[in-house]
């Protein structure tokens, strides 16, 4: 089994980028790929990792989620539907989307395209609706690509239908809640299939959670500041580099 290091350092990864909106899943396909000896099942240990991130959100938002109105909670459950029938559309693929870093580069390609409309757009503070919400969801079902951020993408989504950056922000982050818990319950059920290493996976798991509270805070002020345009220019680089070094040195 791979060793506690790895686990801390794509631990940090996930943490990171679950909220950074440069695509987690993209980032721990390409760190599986370049970690020598790293033989832990990429989908189990990607669920584990996530629900590092899942608490880092409870613990950032228990106020708001506390205080959530039906409503509210009505959109979210409206912006959840694309992405629950997706991920059972393609559950029995999951191994092979995570398998492929060309898939990953062009994801992280149109990411920064994403990240590049919602940082030079202007919010023109619409309410979120039904339609919109479920908008929303059309592009966190798409995230599931690796490569293609959920939070990037459901941010781009809302604020090109008009919403607040900060309020799509907040949609976005607490839209990942349901959309991580039926991810992980379908990957759960497979977890029989595999060897597990409960302290192994306990280390990404803590180690998922402090960073993603990190992460969290760090894009709710960049949306406010023009720090946001620099998720775009790393995410076209780092998915130029990827898709160069694929097609060229492969």
């Amino acid at each position: 089994m791979t060793n506690y290091f790895t686990a801390i350092i794509l631990g940090l990864v996930q943490g990171f980028t679950e909220f950074l909106p440069v695509s987690s899943s993209g980032h721990l396909v390409i760190a599986q790929h370049i970690i020598p000896g790293f033989n832990a099942p990429p989908v189990i240990f990607d669920a584990v990792l996530h629900m590092g991130t899942l608490f880092a959100i409870l613990f950032y938002f228990k106020k708001q989620i506390l205080a959530l109105k039906f409503g509210y909670i009505k959109l979210l459950v409206v912006a959840s539907i694309p992405a629950f029938l997706f991920g059972l559309l393609v559950n029995n693929y999951a191994d092979r989307l995570f398998e492929s870093i060309l898939l990953v580069s062009i994801g992280l390609i149109i990411t920064g395209l994403f990240n590049l409309k919602v940082s030079n757009t202007k919010s023109v503070g619409t309410v979120i609706t039904s339609k919109i919400a479920l908008f929303i969801g059309l592009f966190q079902a798409i995230a599931i690509i690796p490569g293609i951020s959920r939070s990037g993408s459901t941010i781009f989504a809302g604020v090109v239908k008009g919403v607040d950056k900060k309020n799509a922000a907040q949609f976005s982050f607490l839209l990942s809640i349901p959309a991580v818990m039926g991810a992980n319950f379908l990957q759960i059920m497979k977890a029989s299939e595999y060897v597990i290493d409960l302290n192994f996976f306990a280390v990404g798991f803590i180690f998922a959670f402090l960073a993603g509270i990190l992460a969290i805070n760090l894009v709710i002020r960049s949306l406010e500041s023009k720090i946001y345009k620099y998720f775009s220019f790393y995410c076209l680089a780092l998915g130029f580099i990827v898709l160069m070094q694929t097609l060229f040195w492969g």
